[in-house]
């Protein structure tokens, strides 16, 4: 076995952990979202969790499948066309994934997260504000 027919299994095998990473994901995902509309408890921000979770899925499976790509471009198709193939997909896969980071916690990866209450010194004074 050859050095490129070694690395080309190694990119098909690190694209097919994408894969499944993805599909047995979803159907996790799926199942506790099922789980969670049919128990009254659980029931309500049920759809949120599924969106969040299926976002995070596909995120991970992106990136995997971006791994097996570079190492198949780099090391098997050493070429200027798959290269730029490459390009082409990492630069897809790089919206995708910034466009379900947006989606899943509304804001863009770079700004901070909002925060949900003052921090203790805000918080104080405030109250002295108030009094």
């Amino acid at each position: 076995m050859s050095f490129e027919e070694l690395f080309a299994d190694v990119a098909r095998v690190i694209e097919g952990t994408g894969v499944v990473i993805m599909t047995a994901g979803l159907a996790i995902v799926l199942l506790r979202f099922a789980y969670s509309v049919v128990s009254a408890p659980t029931r309500t921000g049920s759809y949120e969790r599924l969106r969040v979770s299926m976002g995070r899925v596909i995120l991970l499976g992106l990136e995997i499948l971006i791994v097996g790509d570079i190492v198949r471009t780099i090391i098997v198709e050493a070429s200027v066309q798959s290269v730029l193939v490459l390009g082409l997909i990492v630069v897809i896969r790089t919206v995708l994934s910034f466009a379900l980071e947006v989606e899943i916690s509304g804001r863009w990866p770079w700004q901070q997260a909002p925060h949900t209450s003052p921090p203790p010194a805000v918080q104080s004074a405030e109250t002295l504000e108030e009094k």
